[in-house]
């Protein structure tokens, strides 16, 4: 690879070109950009925003002279904070000329990556390439003053630009001078394009668009432990580590030194190891589902296709996979353009049921492919074609439209290796804090140089006791200390079958706020039980038939519910869609496929239904030219072509066509509303939509069917290339099928306990909006007494706007009537004290209607909305993204693929699968009910308080040991080599590894953890537990000072080292201990949200051992403990007396400490003095500030009466 001075190669590329940007840019919406700035995919999840740099000499030279000046400190800096090598080392430019990248990504991170760029042949899209007539890159012609015969002497290379960023990449568009993202097959490519153009690539365009592409693989590198190791001492964690054992060492504490540089390589050698392992793991899981040759059509000389075997990272976009019958691993995502595939997407979809996959149609006339829009069709990477299905002689043949990290499957490892930041307050306030701890540390290190002057110390002891000042307020552990309640709280989720692959996302879920949960296979059962069927009669449906096999067999209801389905046999088992497999066993038929074990059928014998009780027999059509006798022929249904299911058309239907006769029949089945609107007026029962709104109303499922009788000249070829909107019409209802979904046993109870946590729950589906209003009631979303208003929406007219009306979903005793005067009279809902609450329900075209022509009320609509019906995926995402828009932090369960975009969305995904596609949510649980949201929510709380507490726990811890030392420091002494080890190591080490061991309490209460750090509470929980340490530190030194037999410390003059063998040492000493053990009991709280600390078996061993061990030391001064602790003591005088004043210091001090912060800090009447103090009135909270002008607005919601939006469209 190669890299050139691209300014020369623009110059002539661009030469005779209006360039219109001198000196700017104009990005998006007239928005003027720097010069060497550039925007991508702009207000997308994608956004990007480059700053170009090229090399500077003078910088460099200088960066590198300074860097050698000062030992390799700017290196350090630059390993650190990259982009500030780029500024030190480089200077802003054009990105045509460029280098060298700063990336800006949408959450204000930033990155740096080259700019490569590479030699290409002729017949390399030409859209990327550059000519120049020098391949050094220097400038030509007028440029450097060359003759201008180098234009017809020397030849012009072809080079193209790019660079990679997160496994993307980006390409340089000469046309545009600028980069954009490098798309597939999946990206601007029509739908008639896949089905007619791509026949194989040669060897030679194979190639070409392997140098454009790049390999096809998705690998995660696992780094050796020798690179691992030296980004681990890089770390600016251990590099402050490191700088504190040197100053040590200076200070002569070289036993606490080395015990502390053991403790860090053991710390080191577990990190090591650990990362390694995650790595390793997560390299295991994605080449477990990687393929590695593949069957491809390629074009020869003579214009003809042969088929060849071929590596998997050789296929690139383009391609034309042969899917063999017996199924493959699938290595990239491919489009399928001729046969059927039955497909195993669980590593996708968490959904262990198999997926028949159809070729790609055109439905309308520049149709453009699109992945999501046309998933139905297409084979994603890593997930396993179990088996294909082809007619005659034809091949199963798929155009490959994603590679690599550009897949489905790759999307879902970028998402791991590149997880979106956190934006949550305790790891911005812990920042701010332990700036606060810095500012702390500065007035220390002033003390301590003012102390130092009064004395008269050298100027290297003055520099050496400053700088420990900062290594003492600011201990290297802090940063693992406050992981320790998240590890320890996804230690205990993984015990319960419940997997975290973001530990930050465990502290998130202690402040849930709304839960969102899918409803079919999440609150109620997966399964689906067939109720029965209703039929159309004429203008009317007969009564409900439990038994569909009782029905006549050639009745239209019975052929729909045999044949519109995707089922198919895979390894001798009917597999299916679970609904599908329910509705055909209900008809008691058989399905026949073309032999058993085989894997093809042709056009004479598609997969076929028909009675299995009995054979029953049918009149064949009037057909010439055969004899007289009568005669009858099986009655079979062929089943010719499926049009699949998808939840943006929520229907499907088939071709199928009787056998004996010469035309085909269509049967649909989906939604009633879009069947509805599907068949013709006079076909639809006029008791349809009362008998609708009873069946739903109750909670059952309700499937439309219908049928329509096609014309007799379409082919069987015709058939498989037909458009489903051309036969998808003027249907003729044939009746309901009515299915009964039950709760899940668990649902009820952990709604109720979810509610009484003050914790709101929504219900998101893409059932029918009455059908999820009455599961809301049995599970206890909606209270028996509340009511439900339905929002409708309507679409604008050219004579009226859009409006919205809402109506009530049971009964009308809701309504009140407000009168103003005789031309003011509004009808709203009574939302007076003591009157029933209501909830609204939104279908998902009135989602999107609402937030299109009333985005001022989708805030209104999303507080008081409990039910969303109908919805899509994307629209799921979409509302869980209004949500977090007035600031719920917001939940999401469900257990499918129609979930996995809001299981990312939202700020705690819980995903009810065992299958790979859990990657996509934060966490998996693998019981199949809803159970593990309260055991989340209830291990997030706890994490939460732990995670405050520990952090509190060494602040304090800090500011003692400060304390302590600049009263020594005072005192011309300092605490023990083998003090200070006892402190660190057996005392506050222990406490903060085992404070985190407490276990989570198991029943939710409703009010929520402290989220703020900075907040008024914390700091006065830390504020007076710093002025309870203080006070006791120096009532016990002064108290020291007025015993007679005190003799205060003197140092030797022009000694370095300080007598630390003193009176007043072993004073601070004592005192300081306990209180060490005082703040860890003071910061361990229990209820509400952990148990009690009694229930910790190694924190309370610990804490009763050190009680008793640093006992011994203050009540019995053996001679040999005390030379171990180089603590001063009196071998003929044990100073009973004053060892017992100071216990009674410290019980004191122990009980002021428990009762403030256990009866002052954690007291909600704390809290509300701060609120009066601080004049808090409003509600920080948008969904507060929306509920609470909902409650003041007397008109709102008006029912009945419809609102208008604002735009006439």
């Amino acid at each position: 690879m190669r890299r050139f001075s691209w300014y020369a190669f623009l110059t002539d590329e661009v030469a005779g070109m209006a360039y219109d940007r001198l000196g700017e840019d104009t990005g998006a919406e007239g928005v003027k950009l720097p010069y060497h700035q550039q925007v991508l995919k702009l207000g997308s999840d994608e956004e990007l925003t480059l700053f170009g740099y090229c090399r500077a000499s003078c910088k460099t030279f200088a960066f590198y002279l300074v860097t050698l000046i000062t030992l390799g400190i700017p290196f350090l800096i630059v390993y650190w904070k990259p982009e500030w090598g780029v500024y030190m080392k480089r200077r802003r430019c054009s990105l045509m000329e460029a280098d060298m990248l700063i990336i800006k990504d949408m959450d204000g991170q930033i990155y740096v990556s080259s700019v490569d760029s590479e030699m290409v042949e002729a017949g390399f899209p030409s859209k990327y390439v550059i000519s120049s007539h020098l391949p050094n890159g220097a400038s030509n012609g007028v440029h450097n003053g060359a003759s201008d015969s180098t234009h017809l002497t020397q030849p012009r290379h072809r080079i193209i630009r790019y660079f990679i960023f997160q496994h993307i990449k980006y390409m340089w568009i000469p046309g545009k001078l600028s980069f954009e993202r490098l798309y597939g097959c999946d990206s601007n490519t029509t739908i008639s394009s896949l089905l007619n153009d791509f026949r194989g690539y040669t060897v030679e365009e194979q190639m070409l668009r392997q140098q454009l592409y790049g390999r096809n693989g998705i690998s995660v590198e696992v780094k050796s432990y020798f690179h691992l190791l030296v980004t681990e001492v890089l770390n600016p964690f251990y590099i402050f580590q490191i700088a504190s054992i040197v100053l040590w060492s200076f200070d002569n504490y070289v036993l606490y030194a080395t015990c502390i540089f053991l403790v860090s390589c053991l710390s080191v050698a577990v990190s090591l190891y650990e990362t390694r392992k995650q790595s390793q793991s997560l390299h295991d899981m994605v080449e477990a589902s990687n393929a590695n040759t593949a069957t491809v059509l390629r074009s020869t000389i003579e214009k003809t296709t042969v088929e060849v075997e071929i590596n998997t990272t050789d296929l690139v976009p383009g391609d034309v996979l042969v899917i063999p019958g017996t199924g493959c691993l699938m290595a990239c995502d491919a489009v399928l353009i001729s046969g059927n595939a039955i497909v195993n997407e669980s590593m996708l979809t968490g959904e262990s049921v198999p997926v028949t996959k159809t070729p790609v149609t055109i439905s309308e006339g520049n149709e453009t492919y699109s992945a999501e829009k046309h998933k139905r069709h297409t084979l994603f990477c890593g997930t396993a074609v179990i088996q294909t299905r082809y007619y005659g002689n034809a091949q199963v043949l798929a155009v490959v439209v994603r590679t690599g990290f550009t897949t489905a499957k790759g999307e879902l490892v970028r998402s791991i290796l590149y997880p979106r930041p956190l934006d949550f307050k305790f790891y911005k306030d812990s920042m701010k804090f332990i700036l606060f701890m810095f500012g702390i540390a500065s007035v220390g290190m002033s003390y301590s140089i003012y102390i130092y002057i009064i004395h008269k110390e050298t100027i290297l002891k003055t520099v050496v006791r400053t700088l420990d000042i900062v290594t003492i307020v600011v201990p290297p552990a802090l940063p693992a200390a406050m992981t320790v309640g998240t590890y320890y709280a996804q230690s205990r989720l993984k015990k319960r079958g419940i997997f975290c692959i973001s530990p930050p996302r465990i502290n998130v879920s202690g402040k849930l706020k709304l839960v969102c949960f899918d409803k079919t296979g999440t609150l109620t059962e997966d399964g689906l039980e067939v109720w029965g069927v209703v039929e159309a009669k004429g203008e009317h449906l007969s009564t409900p038939v439990m038994d569909v096999s009782t029905l006549d067999h050639t009745s239209q209801l019975v052929a729909c519910l045999a044949t519109c389905h995707s089922l198919t046999y895979v390894h001798g088992e009917l597999t299916g869609d679970p609904l599908d497999v329910k509705m055909f066993e209900a008809t008691k038929w058989t399905l026949e496929e073309a032999a058993p074990g085989s894997a093809n059928f042709d056009q004479v014998t598609p997969t076929v239904v028909k009675p299995s009780k009995r054979e029953v027999y049918i009149d064949p059509p009037d057909i010439t030219n055969v004899a007289e006798t009568p005669f009858q022929v099986p009655y079979e249904l062929g089943i010719v072509r499926q049009f699949p299911f998808s939840s943006n058309t929520q229907r499907m239907s088939v071709l199928v066509r009787v056998l004996g006769r010469p035309y085909m029949d269509l049967y649909a089945k989906g939604a009633p509303e879009v069947i509805q609107s599907l068949c013709r007026p006079e076909s639809l029962p006029e008791d349809l939509g009362p008998i609708l709104t009873q069946y739903t109303i109750q909670g059952f499922r309700v499937i439309a069917l219908a049928h329509r009788t096609l014309e007799t000249k379409l082919s069987w070829h015709a058939a498989q290339r037909i458009p489903r909107d051309q036969v998808e019409c003027d249907l003729n209802f044939v009746g309901l099928l009515i299915l009964q979904n039950m709760l899940k046993p668990e649902t009820a109870p952990v709604i109720r306990q979810l509610r009484a946590a003050n914790i709101r729950t929504v219900m998101v589906t893409g059932d029918n909006i009455l059908t999820g209003i009455s599961v809301a009631r049995d599970c206890g979303m909606v209270g028996e007494t509340d009511h439900v208003l339905l929002a409708k929406v309507t679409a604008p007219s050219p004579e009226h706007p859009a409006s919205l009306t809402f109506e009530p979903a049971d009964t009308p005793d809701i309504l009140v009537q407000y009168s103003d005067d005789v031309d003011n009279k509004y009808t709203c809902m009574n939302v007076e004290d003591g009157a029933p609450k209501y909830h609204l329900a939104v279908t998902g075209k009135a989602w999107a209607l609402l937030c299109q022509y009333f985005p001022d009320l989708v805030p209104r609509i999303v507080a008081k909305g409990t039910v969303f019906a109908r919805m899509s995926p994307d629209q799921k995402a979409q509302l869980v993204e209004e949500l977090q828009a007035i600031d719920y932090i917001v939940g999401m369960c469900g257990d499918g693929a129609n979930d996995c975009g809001a299981l990312k969305t939202a700020h705690v995904g819980i995903s009810l699968s065992e299958a790979e596609a859990s990657v996509a949510a934060p966490f998996t649980s693998h019981t199949d009910n809803i159970q593990c949201v309260p055991q989340v929510i209830c291990e997030g709380r706890c994490a939460l308080t732990t995670n405050f507490s520990v952090f509190k726990y060494m602040a304090l811890y800090s500011i003692i040991q400060f304390v302590s030392v600049l009263i020594l420091y005072t005192a011309y002494s300092n605490l023990t080599d083998p003090q200070f080890l006892y402190i660190d190591l057996f005392i506050v080490t222990v406490i903060a590894v085992f404070m985190g061991y407490t276990g989570a309490r198991h029943e939710l209460v409703a009010h929520k953890p402290l989220g703020n750090l900075l907040g008024a509470v914390n700091m006065f929980s830390v504020l007076s537990q710093i002025a309870l340490v203080i006070l006791t530190q120096v009532i016990a030194y002064l108290y020291l000072l007025q015993q007679p037999w005190f003799e205060p410390n003197k140092p030797t003059p022009g000694d370095e080292e300080d007598n630390t063998v003193s009176w007043e040492t072993g004073t601070i000493f004592y005192v300081s201990a306990f209180q060490y053990l005082t703040l860890c009991i003071a910061y361990s709280p229990g209820h509400p949200f952990r148990q009690p600390i009694y229930t910790n078996f190694w924190l309370t061993v610990s804490l009763v051992s050190l009680t008793v061990i640093t006992l011994m030391m203050l009540l019995c001064p053996w001679s040999w403990l005390m030379e171990l602790m180089r603590i001063r003591y009196d071998p003929e005088n044990n100073l009973m007396m004053f060892r017992v004043a100071l216990l009674l210091m410290i019980a004191l001090h122990f009980v002021v400490s428990l009762s403030t912060e256990h009866f002052i800090a954690r007291s909600r009447f704390l809290k509300k003095c701060f609120q009066w103090i601080t004049c808090k009135r409003e509600p920080k909270n948008k969904y507060k500030i929306v509920l609470r002008d909902m409650n003041e607005d007397l008109s709102w919601p008006p029912i009945g009466t419809p609102l208008y939006a604002t735009l006439h469209t």
